[in-house]
This record gives structure tokens, sequence and C-alpha cells, in this order.
């Protein structure tokens, strides 16, 4: 199984801001959307950056209850790792627990197409897992 599958079951919409946009406002749209991390969109529709609930609190110790009034292009993670969605799940889950990060942009010819997170990556291992069990359950009871 791949990125490409996980995006197929949970949809391939992202939620996205501007470099200009404020920490205050992008902390509004992690609670607004229930969801841990938004994409910094820079000119031409690249990929500039991530910040997720985890920069926010960094931010926040780092410089105080000013930081929230600073542009996300401040105090972004700007080494962004993205995938493609041919990458396996295997490969992304040891990507992610290498790096210790859990949100990954996906992107495709050059465009974002959509974004897992640690949870989806192991939600769907899981299931691949139970599969297998079954199917193996399946050929043991003939």
């Amino acid at each position: 199984m791949n990125v490409a599958a996980i995006l197929n079951t949970k949809g391939r919409s992202v939620v996205t801001a501007k470099p200009e946009t404020t920490i205050l406002e992008i902390a509004e749209k992690l609670t607004s959307q229930k969801i841990g991390a938004v994409v910094i969109m820079g000119s031409e529709g690249k990929v500039a950056g991530i910040f997720s609930e985890r920069d926010i609190t960094r931010s926040l110790a780092e410089h105080g209850p000013e930081a929230l009034k600073q542009p996300a292009s401040k105090l972004m993670t700007t080494e962004v790792i993205t995938c493609e969605p041919s990458v396996t799940i295997d490969d992304m889950m040891e990507t992610m627990t290498k790096g210790r990060f859990r949100h990954v942009p996906v992107i495709e010819d050059g465009a974002l197409v959509g974004l897992v997170s640690i949870g989806d990556v192991v939600k769907h291992h899981i299931a691949e897992v139970e599969l297998e069990v079954s199917a193996m359950r399946f050929y043991l009871n003939g």
C-alpha cells in the first residue's frame, strides 16, 4: 500500500495559508479545522513551509505572546520533507519516525496534492496488517 491509497481514502484537501498569515490566525485554523498542521504556500503555488501545533508551542516558548502577532514566514518550518503518492506506507512510517515529525505534504508533478499525518499512516498500516492476518487465517483454516 502507498500514500496514494491514504489520499484516496481520506481525500486530498489540504488547509493552507500564506506566509504573511499570523501565528494567531494559524492557531485559529488548526482549532476550527481540528487539524495538526497548515501548509504555507509561497508564490507560484509552491510549498514554502509548514506550521504545526509543535511550531506554535516552540514559538511561544521562544518569543512569548508576541509570537502570535508574527507572520508564519518568520517562525515556520522551512525545510519541509515532502513525498510523492507512490511512496510506500512502510517508507513513510520510517521517514516520519526518523525525522520526528507528524505531517508530510504530498507533491505530484510539482503541485501539492495532499497531506498525510502519522495517524493516517499508522491507521492504514494497521488495516494492511489486519488484512494479511485475515488472509492467513482463511488460508490456514481452509
